[in-house]
């Protein structure tokens, strides 16, 4: 016991991990673009097989390609204890964004064998696919066919904007595995991130122990219009999709703002047809993101985006569509996998506070089938999903120990 108390991995050798794995679809300001089902990333894949069979681990690759490295245990008959993230990234992502989730839970099997300890439950660590949905959509694509929240062959039909399938690029790159993109028995389940916020940072604290993930509602919203030029046609007489987006958009900012301080609102890509300078568009698509981590409030947002939309169209004499592509609903993480973060940190004595997710993460899907819990350390001003996106060596190590034992509490239990 009092050599499992004492027991740190490895920082230096878990930066040089991340590090190397950066190399693999580097960008030139320092980022990664390593977006889902690329060559770059069957690099990245290749690359974590590799280190996982240098310390004796069996990898295993399901049907949607989510991957999973084991490390026997005393009882491999006992339902395993997970920990893991995702290797893909945003075209001009960072270098920790759910690869240290990764790299973390590797480390975490390095430690246990170079100090020969044998857990009583086998430990796994798992590569979802597709979490980041830059390329293919909807994102944590991997762990929703894993929970059994989306359906694998939908999956596989699913294109990126050159029209290449998920099942094709699975094939393609190797990594359209065998074994059934279904959940099993798991007795815990953790994902160690990089927070994605200043909140930590901030607040001078180094861990946060994260209760649940807060809800979000995606929208793509279709405005049709009618095109004419922009120098003949008065304004009086127009039918200007934007006309109604401009205060539809600056609506949902106020709704924002009233279920505040944890009411989100964003509007990340916006379409116009033709797409011409000098033409008024026939049709406008705009994608809308709302989010808050209280479900009930998440409806009454919902209701509230749904209204002013109908309201603002028909003043403006436009036909609209409303099509919600995606639901993320609030999760609440188990009580006792939050307990074990919640002692390890502790045991370990880093400042922390406790904490809701702000972004979506395959925990969100894992914790639907399985008891789950998220570890944060901070990451520099808050910025990720950008190629600067940085965090501090001891604050990933201290993450990374923070896993360590509670993967080794649960373990005991």
């Amino acid at each position: 016991m009092e050599k499992l108390s004492s027991l740190r991995i490895n920082g230096e050798r878990l930066w040089q991990s991340l590090m190397d794995m950066a190399q693999i679809g580097a960008t030139q300001k320092g980022g990664c673009n390593r977006q889902t089902l690329t060559d770059e990333d069957k690099q990245g894949r290749d690359l974590f097989v590799g280190w996982c069979e240098q310390i004796g681990c069996s990898v295993t690759v399901d049907a949607i390609g989510n991957m999973f490295a084991r490390r026997a245990g005393r009882d491999n008959s006992l339902a395993p204890i997970l920990a893991g993230s995702h290797l893909d990234t945003q075209p001009t992502g960072g270098k920790f964004d759910g690869v240290y989730g990764v790299l973390a839970g590797l480390e975490v099997l390095r430690t246990l064998e170079e100090h020969q300890i044998v857990t009583e439950s086998p430990l796994e660590v798992a590569v979802w696919t597709n979490e980041e949905g830059s390329r293919f959509a909807p994102a944590l694509l991997g762990s929703g066919v894993w929970s059994g929240t989306f359906d694998l062959e939908q999956a596989y039909a699913i294109t990126d904007k050159a029209g290449k399938s998920v099942g094709e690029e699975l094939d393609r790159i190797g990594y359209k595995g065998d074994t059934a993109a279904s959940a099993k028995a798991l007795k815990a389940a953790f994902e160690v991130h990089i927070e994605q916020g200043p909140i930590l940072e901030k607040e001078d604290l180094q861990i946060g122990v994260l209760t649940g993930i807060q809800g979000l509602r995606w929208y793509d919203l279709i405005i049709e219009g009618d095109a004419c030029h922009a120098g003949p046609t008065p304004m009086q007489v127009r039918k200007d999709p934007f006309m109604a987006a401009a205060p539809i958009i600056a609506g949902c900012y106020q709704i924002a703002d009233q279920y505040g301080p944890w009411g989100r609102a964003t509007f990340g890509d916006i379409k116009a047809e033709p797409g011409s300078r000098n033409t008024v568009p026939e049709r406008l698509t705009v994608n809308v993101d709302l989010r808050h981590p209280d479900a009930e409030i998440l409806d009454k947002m919902d209701r509230a985006f749904r209204d002013l939309v109908e309201v603002e169209c028909e003043m403006h004499a436009l036909e609209y569509e409303v099509n919600e592509c995606w639901h993320m609903p609030v999760t609440q993480f188990a009580p006792p996998c939050v307990d074990a973060v919640r002692s390890a940190t502790a045991k370990l004595g880093y400042s922390n506070m406790e904490m809701v997710s702000g972004a979506g993460h395959d925990s969100l899907y894992i914790a639907s089938v399985a008891p789950t819990s998220m570890i944060f350390v901070p990451c520099e001003n808050g910025i990720s999903h950008n190629e600067i996106e940085n965090a501090k060596p001891e604050d990933l190590e201290a993450g990374c120990n923070v896993l360590l034992h509670a993967i080794l509490e649960v373990d005991r239990q």
